[in-house]
């Protein structure tokens, strides 16, 4: 059914369906939804008399121009879902600043034998932090986002940090429960979420470094193994950063990219696609690249929030004045905190399409969980 909100100049196509075809319900109301009132909708939205994006088995997608930050389409961009392994960009965005990529870490025993998809480590102080980002980015190791952690104090400590930057970012459908992106109670994301997390990694040099690596030496007790980039996308898809996709059995397929073409970059996140979403990611951006500066927004990217200022410290009191001394303390206005106003910035972009073959990656063989996160 279509329904044309001239208003706001923008067309809702379809409703949002969660499993089971149940109705996805808005996160936000309009009045207060991050991006833009639009992009409270749980269906398509996109500008009216615009052609609408390919279809697609997901439950939700944002269609974003990096440069401006610009929204160019939509559908149900603020439903919460598990994210499975798409929460490791956050992981890595996080941790990148706190760590030293020279640090030799040893993982602990917990960490090595962390269930789900890994690079297979070994409790033996032979990896470099740089190491283990790589491997975290590329073959999406579970074990590497634990021992990160400990490089990082443990995981609490880093689940801390990770919701933090959330907040920070305006990710405030983002909830992380696991650094791996593993299945837990109260873990969640939006499709929203993590293209403002990714449009915030390609700004950081080494996050665009572990991204975009298609392959890799990996330390090993005796020497070492190559290692392979699992988003396919970076073999097939012209001017393909890269980020990062996920899937488990309870989140289905997710994913979070961005490729660059004549100077623009398009960012596309789905997620719980049912099917292989590879494909319909393509069509995705090859849309945002063949529509950017053509169609208006139908929202935006937000810029992080500003960082807290310290309130001033208490004025000393004032030395009492002796008596039959005429000299009278003069009243000190109060300072005023500038409360500054939230920019939106837009990112330009383009459209991603690409096929793939499929990269590859050494994981040491384990047992899987049937929620285990790839």
């Amino acid at each position: 059914m279509r329904r044309c909100t001239s208003a706001l100049s923008l067309a809702v196509l379809t409703t949002g369906l969660l499993a089971g075809g149940q109705p996805a319900l808005a996160s936000t109301t309009a009045a207060d939804a991050i991006g833009g009132p639009q992009l409270a909708s749980t269906g398509l939205i996109v500008q009216a008399g615009v052609k609408a994006p390919p279809k697609t088995k997901a439950n939700s997608y944002v269609i974003a121009d990096a440069e401006t930050g610009e929204v160019l389409a939509a559908k149900n961009p603020h439903g919460k879902f598990l994210p499975a392994s798409t929460m490791k960009a956050l992981t890595a965005l996080t941790l990148i600043p706190k760590l030293d990529k020279n640090q030799t870490v040893k993982p602990s025993r917990a960490a090595v034998n962390e269930e789900g998809s890994a690079v297979g480590l070994v409790p033996k102080p032979i990896y470099k932090v740089h190491d283990l980002f790589r491997a975290l980015m590329m073959v999406s190791g579970n074990d590497c986002a634990n021992a990160l952690s400990e490089a990082n104090g443990g995981i609490p400590a880093t689940l801390a940090d990770m919701n933090a930057e959330a907040k920070r970012l305006q990710a405030n459908d983002t909830v992380a429960k696991t650094p791996s992106g593993l299945d837990k109670p109260g873990q969640s994301s939006s499709a929203y979420d993590l293209a403002l997390i990714a449009r915030a990694g390609l700004q950081n040099k080494d996050f665009r470094e572990y991204i975009s690596t298609k392959t890799a030496k990996f330390p090993a007790p005796k020497g070492h193994y190559e290692i392979g980039n699992h988003n396919r996308m970076l073999w097939t898809y012209d001017g393909m950063i890269g980020v990062k996709n996920g899937w488990t059995s309870k989140a289905f397929g997710s994913f979070v990219g961005a490729a660059k073409r004549d100077g623009h970059t398009i960012i596309v996140s789905v997620m719980r696609h049912e099917e292989s979403f590879w494909k319909d990611v393509e069509e995705l951006m090859n849309w945002g690249f063949a529509n950017r500066g053509k169609t208006a927004a139908v929202g935006a990217l937000v810029d992080p929030l500003p960082p807290a200022q310290p309130s001033p410290a208490p004025s000393a009191p004032a030395a009492p004045v002796p008596e039959g001394n005429a000299a009278v303390s003069e009243p000190v206005a109060p300072k005023r905190e500038n409360s500054g106003m939230l920019a939106t910035i837009v990112l330009g972009g383009g459209l991603v399409a690409g096929v793939g073959l499929l990269g590859w990656g050494i994981r040491r063989k384990r047992r899987q969980s049937p929620t285990a996160s790839s």
